[in-house]
C-alpha cells in the first residue's frame, strides 16, 4: 500500500498492511520564513517517513494579520504566543475586518503549503493546520476576555466570529487550491471546564459546521483535533471529518471508546509528554501494541495526542516508526 491508500483504508475501516502513523513538531526559530519552514517540514518527513504531513505554522498565525503581536518565549512544545492581543474590549469584536488571505501571515503559510506540495516525493496527504473560529477568537482576545464577552455581550462576539469564519472559509478554499488534501482542524475550546455543551453548540459548532461541510466537499482526509482534558467528545463526534485526534492517554475516551462513539478513524495511542519523551523504547512499543489491541488495528492511526515536545529524542521517534511497521494487521 502507498501512504494515501493506507490512510483511505484506515478511514473507511478496510484492511491495512499496517496502521498509518504520523507525528509533528513546531520549528519556532524559522516558522515565519515559508521557504525555511517548508524545507524543515520536508526534511522531517524524509527522515521519519510518516503517512501524512501536518503543516506546522505558528499556533498564532491566524491572528497576526488582525494585529496580534506574537513571540516565542521558549515553550517546550515550540508554540508561539500572543504578547499583545488585538481584542481589548467587547466592542473590538465589531472592528474585525475581513482579511486578504493571499497576503500577510496567511499568504506566508499558503506559500509554505505550495512549496511542500511541489517538493514532496511520496503520496503522503498534506494537511494544513487550521484553528476553529472560537479558538481563533480566544487567541485574539485571550480566554478570559473571550469568556466574559461570550456571557455578557454575546451579540458582539458573534459579529467577530462571523468575520473570522468568513475569512477562514476563503482561506480554506485557497489552501485546497494550493495543494492541501485536507486540514488538521483544531479546537482548544471544546472543553467542559470552559464551556457547557449548549455554549459550545451556540458559539463553537455553529461556526465549525459550515466550514467543515465545505471542506468535506473537496477534502479526501481531514482530521479533527480536540485539545485538552474533559473534552466534549460526544458533542463533536458528529462533525463531518474523517478522523479524530485527542489526548487519549490523559482523558476520556480511550481509543476503543472513541470508536464506539465516532464512525471514522481514531488517531492517537502515543503519549508525547510521557513515553515518547522519556522512553524507554519498550514502553513506546507497548503503547502502540495497546492501541492496536484496543482497535484490532482497524480505523486506527498511530499518532501523539498533540504536538511533540522539541526535546523528544529522535531515537524514540525512530523506535515508534519501527514498532508501527512491525504490526501486520
Amino acid at each position: 500500500m502507498d501512504k494515501k491508500e493506507r490512510i483511505q483504508a484506515a478511514i473507511h475501516g478496510m484492511p491495512v498492511d499496517r496502521p498509518p502513523f504520523s507525528f509533528w513538531r513546531h520549528f519556532p526559530e524559522i516558522d515565519h520564513d515559508p521557504d525555511a519552514l517548508a524545507e524543515a517540514l520536508l526534511r522531517f518527513h524524509d527522515k521519519f517517513d510518516p503517512d501524512f504531513i501536518k503543516l506546522m505554522p505558528s499556533g498564532v498565525y491566524f491572528v497576526e494579520d488582525w494585529g496580534c503581536r506574537v513571540h516565542y518565549d521558549g515553550a517546550p512544545n515550540g508554540a508561539k504566543k500572543c504578547k499583545e492581543h488585538f481584542i481589548k474590549s467587547p466592542e473590538d469584536w465589531r472592528k474585525l475586518d475581513h482579511l486578504n488571505v493571499d497576503q500577510g501571515a496567511l499568504g506566508r503559510e499558503l506559500k509554505c503549503l505550495r512549496l511542500v506540495r511541489k517538493k514532496v516525493r511520496d503520496s503522503a496527504p498534506i494537511l494544513q493546520t487550521l484553528f476553529s473560529p472560537l479558538t481563533v477568537a480566544a487567541k485574539l482576545a485571550g480566554p478570559e476576555l473571550l469568556l466574559q464577552t461570550l456571557r455578557n455581550d454575546p451579540a458582539s462576539l458573534k459579529v467577530g466570529l462571523k468575520t473570522i469564519a468568513e475569512t477562514m472559509d476563503q482561506y480554506i478554499q485557497a489552501c485546497l487550491d494550493g495543494g492541501a488534501d485536507g486540514f488538521f482542524y483544531a479546537t482548544q475550546m471544546a472543553v467542559g471546564n470552559l464551556l457547557s455543551p449548549d455554549e459550545y453548540q451556540e458559539f463553537g459548532a455553529t461556526y465549525d459546521l459550515p466550514l467543515l461541510e465545505n471542506i468535506a466537499l473537496r477534502s479526501s482526509f481531514s482530521l479533527l483535533h480536540i485539545h485538552g482534558e474533559n473534552i466534549l467528545f460526544r458533542e463533536l463526534s458528529a462533525y463531518p471529518v474523517h478522523a479524530v485526534n485527542w489526548h487519549d492517554r490523559k482523558t476520556w475516551p480511550t481509543l476503543a471508546q472513541g470508536q464506539e462513539i465516532f464512525s471514522g478513524a481514531v488517531a492517537g495511542g502515543l503519549e508525547e509528554w510521557g513515553v515518547l519523551l522519556r522512553g524507554p523504547a519498550s514502553a513506546i512499543r507497548e503503547q502502540i501494541q495497546d492501541a492496536v489491541a484496543q482497535t484490532q488495528g482497524r480505523r486506527l492511526m498511530i499518532t501523539p495526542g498533540c504536538v511533540l515536545p522539541i526535546a523528544i529524542p529522535e531515537d524514540f521517534l525512530f523506535e515508534a516508526r519501527r514498532a508501527v511497521e512491525s504490526f501486520k494487521v
